[in-house]
């Protein structure tokens, strides 16, 4: 069933449903009832016990004891139906209903529920493009206080999330969870049109624009258009010559990190890409490729002129060249030849009798 709202009404069914969450003014809590909101609110006005490891206080002791397990990393509420545990009570509750598939919170202008009211509350700054949590470092707001969280770390340089298979860290635990199918192999999003799966969404979005040509970045200095992001900016430094990636050992400059990455092996001497038929080994992939040629006798240049075919462009490139000195011999020839009867031809006799 579709629901057309005209803005007012948009609006007011907006704010009726954050009305009915119950949202704490002073801080991020939404709660079902005005019952437990006044309770919650007591404790922003009493709180007599403070942590001795942070400055937060609470109204209560048993708040605080709840409060400790932060820093403990004790969880003694486990769940019955899966491995996980939980520091509260109201935690595991709201966890339940994912093996239930409760979701007793539902948006009223569109078909989605939660099984948590603070997610409920979230989701509706979609709907309104709320975003209230602001970056005091930068002009980007949020709609989630984890976002923001997330986001400064961008301005700190902080990583705490650490991958326990080698030494990279992230910034946040999406980056995290991404990072670890490397190590796993695990491509969870799939193709609906070839067998090919991917890593990451993003990945996949990329990968389904060569099923339908889409190039939806286009550049405003010339015709091209490409399929990703990543490749129109590389594209763009064609058109402002810039070079900002540098060698350390010589004055050369890249446009491309990979580019850099791969002239750094001539320094280095470096050849990590070795062909399995023979003792040699390359310091580019694309230069074992032609090579490999040379034992499979592939051919894949074929020129246009004549019958011949090459292993390698290059190659091809220097055979036209002799197709190039013949045609510019004839040319030279034929105007020789042209100006030679052109001097015997009788004065006066119509040139265009020559034939």
């Amino acid at each position: 069933m579709i629901y057309l709202f005209g803005l007012g009404n948009f609006r007011d069914e907006v704010t009726t449903a954050r009305e009915n969450l119950h949202c704490c003014t002073q801080c991020t809590e939404s709660f079902p009832t005005s019952d437990i909101l006044k309770i919650h609110l007591r404790g922003h006005s009493e709180r007599r016990f403070r942590c001795s490891v942070c400055d937060k206080s609470f109204r209560d002791s048993s708040r605080l004891s709840i409060h400790a397990r932060v820093h403990t990393g004790e969880k003694p509420f486990s769940c019955a139906l899966c491995p996980k545990s939980y520091a509260r009570t109201d935690h595991l509750k709201a966890h339940s209903r994912t093996h239930a598939g409760e979701k007793p919170f539902s948006c009223i202008l569109c078909p989605k529920s939660f099984a948590r009211p603070n997610h409920l509350q979230a989701h509706l700054r979609i709907h309104t493009g709320e975003k209230p949590f602001s970056c005091t470092l930068c002009p980007k707001s949020f709609a989630q206080p984890s976002s923001l969280k997330a986001h400064s770390r961008m301005h700190t340089g902080e990583k705490p999330f650490s991958c326990s298979l080698c030494e990279k860290s992230f910034s946040d635990t999406s980056a995290l969870t991404t990072h670890a199918r490397v190590h796993t192999g695990e491509k969870p999003f799939s193709c609906t049109l070839c067998s090919k799966s991917f890593a990451t969404h993003d990945h996949l979005k990329r990968h389904s624009r060569t099923h339908t040509g889409e190039k939806p970045f286009s550049c405003s200095l010339c015709d091209k258009s490409f399929s990703d992001s990543t490749a129109f900016r590389r594209h763009t430094r064609v058109h402002s010559w810039k070079k900002p990636f540098n060698c350390a050992h010589c004055p050369k400059t890249f446009a491309r990190p990979d580019h850099l990455k791969t002239h750094l092996r001539s320094h280095t001497g470096e050849k990590q890409f070795p062909y399995t038929l023979c003792s040699k080994s390359f310091a580019r992939p694309d230069v074992l490729k032609k090579h490999s040629r040379i034992h499979t006798g592939e051919k894949l240049f074929s020129c246009s002129l004549c019958e011949k075919s090459f292993g390698d462009s290059s190659t091809l490139r220097q055979h036209s060249r002799v197709h190039n000195r013949k045609n510019s011999t004839a040319v030279l020839n034929a105007k020789d030849s042209l100006l030679i009867l052109t001097s015997q031809w009788p004065l006066g006799k119509p040139f265009n009798q020559i034939f």
